[in-house]
């Protein structure tokens, strides 16, 4: 960083540290109008209460490379990760009525375990496994970043395995411990998803990380690595494993949908699915993971097309490690984790929750 723009790097500097020490998970700019956090899901306005000396110009000056301001320059948006000092983040900036924008996603410090995340043992032991298809799903803002970090750094602690990532931008950042990590961002080391997944079928990997399947060709390549060999680790915007496995057959035309679902049971290893909801104590956020591993059922399922009946599979087989999501959340309230009126709203069936909530009172009446 240049002597020159030292000044208001610190005076941003102190904004990331303050929105830390808030719990912020995201810190919202628009210049000479507000400046919001965004705090166990919900935005606080600290417009007021901060006020902000440096310009945009100069900000972007020192933390974007020519590159990226060329990007911006031509498509009016850019996303890139950066470290400020010690502080690691992810910046989308975006032009909105005439002037600049910024939404900025502050990364932990330190890649959280598994068991700080409360991801379930059954979803740790898969990460383990040699080759196959993890994928990790959720809303965005839901923690799978976060999550499929704490994957890779679990298996660069515990195994020797060559891990490559693939991501746009790259957020956490890891170390080589008993693995080797390389890091690949989209449109700094590669030109694309494809580019770099096609490239890392050459490239000796065991375990490989796709931030987001985004279309139908970084599917086709994620499930023809798994196919080859590699454990690929890939993320998805949906919200539990059924649709997971819809989206991604139905990304083909209708003559390709049988031969991906057959390749898809062959390959899948597991489902985890994820979202996050406010502790009652007001202490944060806890995740609620879904987790669906692929057994014999759940592949002739896949193959047969009856989706529907996977969720009764994933009940039967709550021994083996599977979850659903509502039984993740009625856990969750039990442990008085999160109130009523939570375990209700993020349940995927508010009133099959009601009345297991209200049978288990009655039962514990009798």
């Amino acid at each position: 960083m240049q002597s020159d723009t030292t000044g208001f790097l610190q005076e941003f500097y102190k904004i990331l540290e303050e929105a830390g020490t808030k719990g912020a998970s995201d810190i919202h700019y628009v210049p000479k109008r507000q400046l919001l956090l965004r705090v166990d899901g919900r935005l606080v306005d600290m417009t007021e209460e901060w006020n902000v000396s440096f310009s945009m110009e100069e900000l972007l000056e020192a933390l974007l490379d020519k590159k990226q301001q060329k990007t911006f320059e031509e498509n009016g948006e850019v996303e890139f990760s950066c470290s400020v000092f010690n502080k690691r983040i992810r910046v989308n900036l975006f032009r909105q009525s005439g002037t600049c924008a910024m939404s900025v996603r502050l990364v932990a410090e330190e890649i959280p375990i598994p068991q700080m995340l409360g991801l379930p043992e059954a979803a740790v032991k898969m990460a383990g496994r040699r080759r196959g298809l993890i994928l990790v799903t959720g809303a965005a803002g839901s923690g799978r970043t976060t999550t499929m970090a704490s994957m890779i750094d679990h298996i660069a602690s515990n195994y020797e395995r060559s891990i490559l990532t693939l991501e746009k931008p790259a957020e956490y950042l890891f170390q080589n411990r008993k693995s080797m990590v390389l890091q690949r961002e989209i449109g700094i080391d590669t030109q694309s998803y494809e580019a770099g997944l096609k490239a890392a079928l050459k490239q000796d990997m065991d375990v490989i990380l796709i931030g987001e399947m985004e279309d139908l060709e970084t599917i086709s390549l994620a499930l023809t690595a798994a196919e080859m060999g590699h454990l690929v680790i890939a993320a998805l915007p949906t919200r539990n494993a059924v649709t997971s496995i819809e989206r991604m057959v139905e990304c083909f035309p209708d003559y390709r949908q049988q031969q991906i679902r057959s390749q898809l049971s062959d390959v899948l290893t597991g489902v985890i699915s994820q979202q996050l909801l406010p502790r009652q104590d007001g202490g944060g956020r806890v995740a609620a993971f879904e987790v669906l591993l692929a057994n014999q059922e759940i592949q002739s399922l896949i193959k047969e097309q009856k989706y529907f009946q996977i969720p009764s599979v994933m009940r039967s087989c709550r021994k083996e490690g599977m979850v659903s999501m509502d039984d993740a959340v009625y856990d969750l309230y039990m442990k008085s984790m999160i109130d009523w009126d939570t375990a209700i709203s993020y349940a995927q069936d508010g009133m099959s929750m009601r009345q297991e909530v209200q049978l288990f009172y009655i039962i514990i009446e009798i």
